[in-house]
């Protein structure tokens, strides 16, 4: 069965955040079960969207129209908070729709400002770009704040937005699309820069090519 990842979108979305994580989402290749995984956008409304980087996104359907029964997981990108308030607050209630059913969530940057303000860190271990960044929504979790890349509790993947292949790991890890071993050799690639992460890889497909001959 294909399973859909859901990823927001809204007027100056930082795409390079969510990036790693959509691009190997989509891609089937080094997949545990290829084929299984997709990647739709979901916005407010219906109409185009412009990215941070100038990309213009036509979304796949509304957010009224997103139900968490319909989607694996909830990712949301970081954008300009200061300016699209009420674009940070609608996925933010939405993000604690998913939640209450038990689909995961993950947010970067200042996606996390918008979980915070909406209350869904103060009992969930989680970090961001600074505690001080979260401390200015006023939020009562600040003692669950960790100094970390990327931090998972539960069903809630939250991530500094500098990072963005660390948040592609603990999303890769919580969906279960690459085996241990692939996942590991995947991030020596990307995250460390580590050519024997490539050959590890090329390696694993060769089997698996040979396996099905």
């Amino acid at each position: 069965m294909l399973k859909t990842v859901h990823l927001a979108v809204y007027d100056t979305f930082s795409d390079w955040e969510a990036g790693h994580a959509t691009a190997h989402i989509n891609r089937a290749l080094w997949h545990r079960e290829p084929g299984t995984w997709q990647v739709k956008t979901v916005a407010i409304s219906a109409e185009p969207i412009t990215s941070m980087g100038g990309m213009r996104v036509l979304p796949d359907l509304a957010l009224e129209d997103l139900k968490p029964a319909d989607s694996a997981m909830l990712i949301l990108p970081g954008l300009d908070t200061e300016h699209h308030p009420e674009a940070l607050a609608a996925f933010a209630r939405k993000a604690r729709e998913f939640l209450a059913a038990g689909v995961p969530v993950a947010a970067i940057c200042g996606a996390t400002f918008g979980l915070a303000q909406e209350g869904l860190l103060d009992d969930r271990r989680h970090t961001s770009n600074a505690a001080e960044y979260l401390g200015y929504t006023g939020y009562s979790g600040g003692e669950h704040f960790v100094e970390a890349p990327a931090a998972t509790d539960g069903d809630l993947i939250t991530a500094t937005g500098t990072r963005p292949v660390d948040f592609a790991r603990e999303i890769f890890a919580r969906l279960d699309i690459y085996e241990p071993h692939v996942l590991d050799a995947w991030y020596r690639l990307y995250g460390n820069n580590d050519p024997a992460g490539f050959y590890a890889l090329l390696e694993y497909e060769q089997q698996r090519a040979a396996a099905t001959r």
